[in-house]
Order: structure tokens, then C-alpha cells, then sequence
């Protein structure tokens, strides 16, 4: 994690270091003016102490962060350049090297009820971006058909990992096996989350046949995409509006497969969705995989066929 590390100011590094130490694993570290550090991690909040101590709960001694840390964090962020970041910002987040995207807030600047930027930062929100390398390994076989794959969608409630299992199936197509040839795959990266691009390169892995439009309307790279790249499979992130619909249809029209994600809290959610039923009618998608957290906080999954019927 020594991209976020050393983002930090040189007296703060040795705490942050700390944060990724002793089993605490990060998922957030929020800094927010005035307001002691705060760590999220799987097993719950840590503050950071004026010793360089982790601590489990918030006390006297937690650090605040100051303006100065911020302007500082910020200049290191983006290398010296915030009118680089400008156009991210807008959308209130931006990506630093490693693939780790920080949430930003502020005051706004609106032109004609459009946010142009966010100015006067006041809070950052670094999210911690882990690839696991093989998380799909036992879903690929499912979607596999002949010399290509089922048009699949990944589906969960929000935090369980649709993200990260699209972007390890991304990864193994891509790359190819001893029994799957690799496939040309274009991913449209609209958030920045599958392939955490830092200045246009992609910092996750996603397999040498693969071709990322980062930080694109996902409608319309889709359709860049088919017109540019001839692309097998096409792979997008959290389908969900009327013209991201139409546009997977375009797709499935020029020949292309899609592996997409949605969220629904159940799978019995997917026919209650306007375009999910439309699809289900017409026979589109041939494969859904539905993720979901265990008592013991595991992700499991389970595979339906297009009609619904459970596979595994």
C-alpha cells in the first residue's frame, strides 16, 4: 500500500503505515477537516493517535486533520496538479496511482444546476483497492459456451463484490486457459472502479487482450466499443438505466457478448425490474450469478440459468 502511504504528509506516514499492519486491514481511511482520522476496516473503526498509535476507539489524544495535511495530501495526490483532476472532481471522486479511489467533498460550483467542480475540500474518502487474483475461478466454468460465453449478469445487494468478481472474470477471459482461448474483451470503466485507471493506464489487471474506456458514459462507450475495438465480450458495471439498456441490446444485436452487473437485493428482485423482465421474456441474458455475504461475513455465490432455474 505504499501508494496511499505516501500521499500522506512526512510526520503522518509512519501512522498511516501502521493502519496496514496487525490484521487491521483498511477499506477507508476518511479524512475530514477538523475531525480525528477514522479507519474503516472488516473488523470495525480505528482513530489515529498524536503518538503514531492505531487506536481502537476515538479518545483525547486522536488525531485531527488539519488544512495543512489537506493541502499537502492533495498536491501529493495529484501530482502537483489539481486542474488535472479537475474534470474527475466534478464528479466527486478521482483515482491515484494503485487504483485507489478517494471521494472528495466541498463546496460546489454550478453553472445551470451543473455541478462544474468542487472547490474548498473539506473532506477525503480513500478507498482501498485490492484485486483478488482468482475469486472467480469457480464461476468461470458456469459461464462458458462452446468457444465463447453466456451473456451473464453479476448481481448483489451493494458491498457485496460484484465489482471485484467482474473484474477477476474480466481478468481470466482476458488472459485465456489451457481450455479457453483468451477473448478481446472492452470494458467500460464509467466510475473508474474495474480498472482504477491512473492518467489513462489501468492499474488492476485485467488481462492483455483487454481495452478500457475509463471514465466513459457507459451507453456510449458501449457502442465506441463495438464501433473501434471489435471486442467478444463487452464488460460494463452497474447496468441500471433506460439508454444503458438500450444499448446492451445494440450490443447483443452486433454479435458481442455482455458480462455486467446490476444490483438487486434478491434474485427474485430481477423480475420486478422494468428492462430485467423485458430481457427475461426475450431470452438475452443465459446466465445470472448472485452474490450474497454468509453469517461468517464469506461471499458465496449461486448460478441461475435465463429461465431462473437454479444451477449451482
Amino acid at each position: 500500500m505504499e501508494e496511499v502511504i505516501r500521499v500522506f504528509p512526512g510526520t503522518l506516514r509512519p501512522v498511516c503505515q501502521e493502519s496496514f499492519a496487525h490484521g487491521i486491514e483498511p477499506e477507508e481511511i476518511r479524512l475530514r477537516m477538523g475531525q480525528p482520522v477514522m479507519i474503516l476496516g472488516k473488523k470495525g473503526e480505528y482513530f489515529w493517535s498524536n503518538q503514531g498509535q492505531v487506536l481502537t476507539q476515538k479518545d483525547s489524544d486522536s488525531y485531527r486533520w488539519k488544512e495543512a495535511d489537506m493541502r499537502e495530501t492533495l498536491s501529493k495526490m495529484s501530482q502537483y496538479s489539481m486542474y488535472a483532476l479537475e474534470e474527475e472532481i466534478r464528479h466527486g471522486f478521482f483515482t491515484i496511482q494503485g487504483g485507489h479511489r478517494v471521494g472528495v467533498t466541498g463546496k460546489t460550483v454550478c453553472e445551470q444546476e451543473k455541478i462544474m467542480t468542487i472547490r474548498n475540500i473539506s473532506g477525503l474518502n480513500i478507498r482501498i483497492a485490492r484485486q483478488k487474483k482468482g475469486c472467480a475461478k469457480e464461476v468461470i466454468p458456469w459461464l462458458k459456451r462452446e468457444n465463447s460465453i453466456h451473456n451473464t449478469l453479476i448481481l448483489s445487494p451493494p458491498g457485496v463484490g460484484k465489482t471485484t468478481m467482474l473484474r477477476d472474470c474480466i481478468r481470466i477471459l482476458s488472459e485465456g486457459t489451457e481450455e479457453f482461448p483468451g477473448k478481446k474483451i472492452g470494458v467500460v470503466d464509467e466510475r473508474s472502479e474495474i480498472g482504477a485507471s491512473f492518467f489513462g493506464v489501468p492499474q488492476n489487471d485485467l488481462g492483455m487482450r483487454t481495452d478500457v474506456l475509463d471514465a466513459c458514459p457507459k451507453a456510449e462507450g458501449m457502442r465506441i466499443l463495438v464501433r473501434s475495438m471489435s471486442p467478444q465480450i463487452i464488460a460494463v458495471d452497474e447496468l441500471g438505466s433506460r439508454e444503458d439498456c438500450l444499448a446492451v441490446e445494440e450490443v447483443l444485436h452486433c454479435g458481442c457478448q455482455i458480462l455486467g452487473t446490476m444490483h438487486v437485493g434478491n434474485i427474485q428482485e430481477l423480475q420486478e425490474k422494468t428492462y430485467l423482465s423485458h430481457w427475461l421474456d426475450r431470452g438475452f441474458f443465459e446466465r445470472f450469478v448472485f452474490l450474497n455475504l454468509s453469517q461468517e461475513g464469506e461471499r458465496e455465490f449461486s448460478i441461475y440459468d435465463g429461465g431462473l432455474q437454479k444451477l449451482c
